[in-house]
């Protein structure tokens, strides 16, 4: 996916935000703001957005002089689904179809993205996850349980802190015998990387690989070769997040993704009102069925 002109506003408001988590002088904030303004104009649209961001959040670091920003929102966010996770176990065995709650969950944790919305607070996603069978979802789950049931290999694409300790509900639905996990390689927004994985617990349940990248998204160009060979070897990939949508969409392959709809870009992308739950199938540009214009083929509404 191309950058558009209605993902600048994003740019700069990601570009506060940054360094408003590090400083509270505002003539420094505005002199960040006027570089990043000098760097967008000279920008190349083409490039998809999560690339236009790992520009971004390369040169954050460099001015501000700190490799996470963002630390103590994903130290917040992990603690948060941590507590959440006992209650949520409790409601998936109740549950007349876990499989689909499982991955329902799933979803309702992308809203942990610092991304789109930076003043996200932890009791708006307590009330999403509370009400999530409420809220609107597009996709057939039972063809990703039927996928699911006959993979041997199963690579999943974790996107952010918090968000992947909700992962573990559908991971362990899947059965992690089969699971391969792979975080980000190095730090960018709120991305989960393998110190995430490890608060979750995952590396106790499933082998967690770093796709090598600080691209908050898939960029398969920039990934470690290890993993490049594990996404083209898997009997499935599920691919959490808009990032990883927007860097994988057009790849060679077919690829579940699961991800909260935030943004009107990606909206019209998929066709889907903001808000909604989507598991979206895609097969390529080229292999699409019936999607001529570009948009997703989604495969059914539950």
């Amino acid at each position: 996916m191309n950058t558009c002109l209605d993902c600048l506003p994003c740019i700069f408001r990601q570009t506060l935000d940054a360094v408003r988590r590090v400083s509270d002088d505002p003539a420094f904030h505005e002199r960040a703001v006027r570089q990043v303004a000098e760097w967008i104009c000279a920008a190349d649209l083409s490039e998809s957005p999560p690339v236009m961001a790992q520009r971004l959040h390369r040169y954050l670091r460099g001015l501000t002089g700190i490799a996470d920003p963002y630390a103590a929102a994903k130290t917040r966010d992990n603690d948060m689904a941590l507590r959440l996770l006992p209650g949520l176990r409790a409601r998936l065995a109740a549950s007349d179809d876990p499989f689909t709650l499982a991955v329902r969950l799933a979803i309702a944790g992308n809203l942990i993205d610092l991304g789109p919305k930076s003043d996200l607070t932890p009791a708006e996603v307590e009330a999403d996850i509370r009400n999530v069978e409420e809220e609107p979802f597009s996709g057939d789950v039972t063809a990703l349980r039927r996928r699911a049931d006959s993979a041997r290999t199963i690579l999943y694409l974790a996107d952010n802190a918090g968000e992947i300790v909700l992962d573990r509900l559908l991971i362990e639905s899947l059965g992690p015998e089969r699971v391969t996990v792979a975080v980000r390689g190095s730090p960018v927004i709120n991305d989960a990387t393998m110190e995430d994985a490890r608060t979750a617990g995952l590396h106790e349940l499933v082998e967690v690989i770093s796709n090598g990248s600080d691209v908050p998204g898939t960029l398969l160009e920039e990934c470690a070769p290890d993993f490049r060979e594990r996404f083209d070897a898997a009997d499935l990939v599920i691919s959490k997040g808009q990032g990883n949508f927007e860097t994988l969409s057009d790849a060679p392959r077919d690829i579940c993704f699961l991800f909260k709809v935030k943004c009107p870009v990606i909206a019209d992308r998929v066709d889907l009102a903001l808000g909604t739950q989507a598991l979206v199938w895609l097969q390529g540009e080229a292999k699409r069925d019936g999607t001529e214009d570009g948009k997703a083929e989604r495969k059914g509404k539950d």
